[in-house]
């Protein structure tokens, strides 16, 4: 796993819950496949990417997003995506103080990102389903 370290920043300047949100967030992606590079986009906002964008961290007054790149063709049988139903680009997971993180669902979802970006991105396969 390489780190860049404007992620680090990034997570540095977070709320605790947050901190360790996004940290959590982290290593599943890094766990999912060894070749998710981290990277900065629109000036300050955390990408994870493999061959397309996977997702990306933003903070909220009371939250963390990750906006998962899956078009909605990504399935949510554990119910963990919370916002974004009618974005045909992303879905959106909000994680509040309290709240946990279900880590394999997380993990399959991402896993599930990877092939399709790797199968030519979610564009590709909508169009195919």
């Amino acid at each position: 796993m390489k780190n860049d370290s404007r992620v680090d920043q990034f997570i540095a300047q977070l709320p605790l819950y947050q901190q360790d949100f996004a940290r959590q967030v982290r290593r599943i992606l890094h766990e999912a496949d060894s070749e998710v590079e981290e990277t900065i986009k629109w000036t300050n906002m955390p990408y994870f990417v493999l061959e397309g964008n996977i997702c990306a961290l933003k903070t909220a007054k009371n939250h963390l997003a990750i906006f998962l790149y899956d078009g909605g063709i990504v399935l949510d049988p554990e119910h963990i995506i919370t916002g974004g139903f009618d974005n045909k680009t992303s879905r959106q997971i909000s994680l509040y103080e309290h709240d946990i993180l279900n880590e394999k669902a997380f993990l399959i979802m991402v896993r599930q990102i990877i092939k399709n970006n790797r199968a030519g991105g979610w564009r590709k396969l909508k169009k195919e389903l």
